[in-house]
């Protein structure tokens, strides 16, 4: 039987590593990189911090807590777009088939890779090689016949490290895995996981189709598929957009009609940057509002024609947020997204 060879290569604390390379005052020392400000989140950690127990989506409070020499560096977002794509330039050598997960990790199909390279492991060998030789900056990888088990196997020795999932090997290693190892399997199907006595990939395994499907609905045939080592997945090189958004944590709780009006507009404002740079055509607004107390609620409205500017999207933001009461609920967090892409021979028609 023949077998895609997938590679999936995670960046090691990429944030981070790109500071302590960028900076040697910061090296071998535990950072955090993000904003010092109270609602600051950190957005990566070196592994002197996480030691200390310090993680990404941590409130930079804890961590300063958790780790008492923890040093705070601003974000470079800039800077790590050029590295990405300088890490990109590299995967290219190798071959085209790469789905970018985000700037710091991708799927690679190196099953016909450019330099006829039979074993994918010693691809991976030479990324990696590659990485630390051009950049200073360690990657692991995983290798595997399908995304899931790349993935699960790139996150196994790291930083800087190479696992294998051989096909011979796989449903043995996935018996054994842990069932929250599982793509989609959040905190909430863990505990019903565990519930039912499900703890490990076997006893997925132990379980009918039927059962899968009658107690985690259309996920049950996905853990079903991949208890058993399936995933059809393909690695994807383009991506349709589904939605461009962005969303504004305060440094304070804003209750006042006065601050929700100026935080709104200045939203708007950056979705319709994102909009014009990105040439979405979506009709459906969401309003996404936080409160103090972490609890949340959306709201959304979809529209005939494409929401690209503000005179099209402020009104429709201002009506949602009219109907959410926050005078007694302060507003930690404001989100704004358009989704629903509209079809452009449907947009054609409409205009004319």
């Amino acid at each position: 039987m023949d077998y895609r060879k997938i590679i999936h290569i995670d960046m090691d604390a990429f944030y981070a590593s790109v500071e302590q390379r960028d900076d040697k005052s910061l090296r071998g020392k535990p950072i955090a990189v993000g904003m010092d400000v109270e609602r600051g989140v950190v957005a990566t950690a070196s592994y002197q911090a996480r030691t200390f127990g310090v993680h990404s989506a941590m409130s930079i409070q804890v961590a300063k807590r958790l780790c008492k020499d923890l040093i705070i560096v601003p974000p470079r977002f800039s800077v790590y777009k050029q590295v990405s794509q300088s890490i990109h330039e590299i995967f290219e050598k190798y071959t085209n088939i790469i789905e970018p997960i985000s700037l710091d990790e991708a799927f690679l199909d190196v099953t016909k890779n450019k330099k006829g390279i039979e074993l994918a492991m010693e691809v991976a060998k030479e990324i990696k090689n590659e990485i630390f030789t051009e950049l200073f900056l360690t990657a692991s990888a995983g290798v595997s016949y399908n995304k899931l088990l790349a993935k699960i196997a790139s996150d196994y020795r790291k930083p800087n490290g190479l696992y294998v999932i051989h096909p011979s090997i796989a449903q043995r290693f996935i018996d054994d895995l842990p069932v929250e190892r599982f793509w989609g399997v959040g905190p909430k199907t863990l505990e019903k996981m565990n519930g039912l006595g499900i703890f490990k990939g076997k006893d997925i395994k132990d379980k009918s189709l039927s059962y899968m499907k009658r107690n985690f609905g259309k996920a049950g045939l996905i853990y079903y598929d991949f208890a058993r080592g399936i995933d059809n997945r393909p690695v994807i090189t383009d991506y349709d957009r589904k939605s461009v958004g962005c969303e504004q944590t305060f440094e304070k709780d804003i209750s006042t009609d006065s601050s929700v009006t100026i935080e709104l507009y200045n939203l708007v404002l950056e979705l319709c940057k994102r909009i014009k740079k990105t040439e979405f055509k979506g009709k459906t607004l969401t309003l996404k509002v936080k409160f103090y107390d972490f609890t949340q609620i959306t709201r959304s409205a979809t529209q005939i024609r494409a929401l690209s500017n503000k005179e099209r999207i402020l009104p429709i933001a201002k009506s949602l947020m009219k109907n959410i009461d926050y005078k007694d609920k302060p507003i930690r967090l404001i989100g704004l997204s358009v989704s629903n892409p509209i079809e452009k021979h449907y947009e054609t028609a409409y205009l004319f």
